[in-house]
């Protein structure tokens, strides 16, 4: 099967996910996520062998370290996306095989990207890149968990360097209000980024046939023109329906955001 190209994004910036080849844990012991945050460190700021800093490769926004996968919220800077992601991976694989005497694939073969583009998704994820731990239950509330940029954000004491670009964040949103919204969970509708790839999904052509049959929607995206409520009404019956959030963004272009809050909607 042919691979999809990427979708690009126009802000640069993007929801990665690195997931262990047929989920197998990726983090043994603390060193080894140590290892991956310096290795994220080197991409935000890296330095020459004089160890004078250099342009960054790239900058995140948020990420979170789960025992078999990884989320970032990175923007690509210095260089493409696809290049900052394969040294990273590479990088910490090589480190990887070295001390455990693995062989093979550490990571599948292609990490997972999705652009992010607008305001309100882009804060979507960071809730849900720090909520990660707790929805996985390592954890009861986010600030407990080691491996995520959370404590970048509240100043807590740091087992690691910083990272991320929390003022660049802040900027847009107050800590409190930021707090507020981390620990506040997401709807399960609205966590967006185990990619729909990862759950089952109905097929394309059967969510158009649904839209057709059931709302007369001929072409997809003329959903963007009807009113909110009735827009929000049809997105919601065709979630649960069993669209995915990514294809009903190909199918209509109507932003993720307002997709996955009709998703939440509550249930008349």
């Amino acid at each position: 099967m042919t691979r999809q190209p990427r979708l690009s994004s126009q802000s640069g910036i993007y929801h990665v996910m690195l997931r262990g080849v047929n989920r197998q844990q990726i983090f043994e012991d603390e060193e080894d996520y140590r290892k991956f945050t310096f290795i994220l460190h080197d991409m935000t700021s890296p330095k020459d062998e004089l160890q004078r800093p250099l342009p960054p490769r790239c900058a995140l926004y948020s990420y979170c370290l789960m025992p078999n996968h990884v989320h970032l919220l990175i923007q690509e800077k210095k260089e493409k996306l696809s290049k900052t992601v394969k040294q990273i991976a590479s990088r910490y694989a090589m480190y990887y095989n070295n001390k455990y005497e693995h062989f093979g694939h550490l990571f599948q073969d292609r990490f997972k990207s999705e652009p992010v583009d607008d305001y309100p998704y882009f804060l979507t994820l960071i809730r849900y890149i720090h909520q990660n731990p707790v929805a996985g239950k390592l954890c009861k509330n986010v600030e407990d968990y080691d491996w995520s940029s959370w404590a970048e954000y509240t100043n807590a004491p740091k087992r690691v360097p910083a990272i991320c670009s929390v003022r660049n964040v802040l900027s847009k949103i107050t800590l409190d209000e930021l707090k507020e919204q981390v620990h506040t969970p997401l709807p399960k509708a609205q966590q967006v980024l185990e990619f729909d790839r990862y759950r089952g999904i109905a097929p394309t052509d059967a969510v158009i046939d649904f839209l057709k049959s059931t709302y007369n929607v001929n072409d997809p995206k003329d959903l963007k023109t009807y009113p909110k409520e009735q827009r929000d009404e049809i997105l919601q019956a065709v979630l649960d329906f069993g669209a995915g959030i990514n294809q009903l963004f190909s199918l209509t272009s109507i932003s993720k955001y307002i997709i996955s809050r009709a998703g939440a909607r509550p249930r008349n």
